[in-house]
């Protein structure tokens, strides 16, 4: 039997769902017109007016957000409200170094932990289960928006946190841990170290696992749910709306459903910005309908995918979203923090290293690798190896402090990486995604 945490949205008729978007985009516009001076300049560039906004019909007049407004609006520009009113701010990496804050009121993240009670309940969660929440805490959005998401549902929480597998097995199996929140990768290496122990699927209880925060294949799900014997569902978020539970995935996991009715979904040609017919492949763009402090409108995400109103076995009418297929611009996803190319550029020059570098992104034994072959200039080439090794851990410990991940570096002579005669080949993703 289908489950579902707000029944009344979730199957909510279409006429209704759009009355509901109605209602909050033209609050949503007014609450950016009247506060957020920086959007306010940007529909003024654009000669677009508050009088001119009427429905959800006049979106595509509105100007179009981007990871780069979020740099040059950083920290406080795109705030919403007093900040005396916000109670937190979440976190994760840009392209520069800065970082894309976000800011919630009380309300904000009791709505995103009303999204992420859907996607619990949607896995089959209640009252009655133990959820292990894998992601990382602190900053990063995966763990406080599962977390809070366990705790509306009524679920025993285990605030795990990321690492440690052997506790985190251990917890599994002494405190029965049912439903399982982390990445796809982490739960793929959770397998492998259970058979390294002797374990199998019969010796835990789990039966779900919600996994996002990277890209992951169907191969990869059908893995983790044999070594596991779970079902294991995808789900979906960016910090710049809130975070997981933008959309999440249900019984028949042929996409992942949208809450509409806090994101507006859009799906755009990413070089004319042209708003596509619905089933069309292209850039997905939200707009946080009803967020208070970071109050988002046409973000583009840079997430490659189409939308879905088809009939839902599971009964929600909410729009569907396919698995985004890749991304319009070079971010990566490595163990479910965003890296950039740009970022790691950055760290090389500061070093005074050349921009000749290559970043090699692979998968092993489930989880992501990140090795950066970095050429020495001419000045500095050597032969000692004691002086190589000092210089690749000072690189290392630049990147560890940039990115927040830890990532190998090679040091290689001078003009020894292939140059290109287009555009350089920056990153070779060695994945099965």
């Amino acid at each position: 039997m289908e489950r579902y945490y707000q029944e009344e949205i979730e199957r909510a008729s279409r006429e209704r769902m759009l009355e509901l978007q109605n209602e909050k985009f033209l609050k949503q516009v007014r609450h950016v017109w009247n506060d957020v001076p920086y959007y306010r300049k940007k529909m003024e560039e654009k000669g677009v007016g508050i009088d001119d906004i009427r429905s959800l019909d006049d979106l595509k007049k509105l100007p179009m957000l981007s990871k780069a407004d979020l740099r040059e609006s950083y920290p406080y520009g795109l705030l919403g409200c007093d900040l005396t009113k916000c109670v937190r701010i979440q976190s994760t990496s840009g392209t520069t170094g800065k970082r894309v804050v976000a800011f919630y009121t009380l309300e904000d993240i009791d709505l995103w932990e009303e999204c992420c009670a859907r996607a619990i309940t949607a896995v089959g969660g209640t009252n009655e289960d133990v959820c292990q929440v894998s992601y990382g805490y602190g900053l990063f959005t995966g763990g406080p928006g599962l977390n809070g998401g366990s705790h509306k549902v009524g679920c025993l929480t285990i605030p795990t946190s990321s690492g440690n597998t052997d506790r985190q097995i251990m917890f599994i199996r002494d405190l029965e841990t049912t439903i399982l929140c982390c990445t796809p990768s982490y739960a793929a290496y959770l397998g492998e170290r259970m058979k390294e122990m002797g374990l199998g699927p019969n010796d835990i209880p789990l039966k779900a696992g919600i996994f996002g925060a990277e890209a992951w294949s169907e191969e990869m799900r059908r893995d983790i749910e044999n070594t596991l014997g779970i079902k294991a569902y995808d789900i979906y978020g960016l910090t710049e709306l809130s975070g997981p539970g933008v959309a999440f995935e249900c019984s028949e996991q042929t996409g992942m459903h949208i809450n509409e009715d806090h994101f507006y979904p859009e799906i755009i040609d990413p070089d004319t910005e042209e708003v596509l017919p619905e089933g069309s492949e292209g850039e997905l763009v939200f707009t946080s309908l009803d967020k208070e402090a970071f109050p988002l409108i046409r973000y583009r995400t840079r997430d490659i995918c189409s939308l879905s109103r088809e009939k839902c076995s599971c009964g929600r009418t909410l729009v569907k979203m396919k698995k985004p297929k890749g991304r319009s611009d070079d971010m990566l996803i490595i163990r479910g923090v965003n890296v950039f190319p740009s970022q790691i550029e950055t760290v090389l020059i500061n070093h005074g290293y050349a921009a000749n570098y290559q970043i090699i992104v692979d998968r092993v034994n489930s989880t992501d690798t990140l090795d950066v072959r970095v050429e020495m200039t001419p000045e500095m080439f050597t032969d000692n190896l004691g002086e190589i090794e000092k210089r690749q851990k000072d690189l290392m410990d630049g990147l560890k402090s940039m990115l927040g991940i830890k990532a190998k570096v090679s040091l290689v002579a001078p003009k020894s990486i292939t140059r290109s005669e287009g555009k350089a080949v920056r990153v070779i993703d060695n994945r099965k995604i």
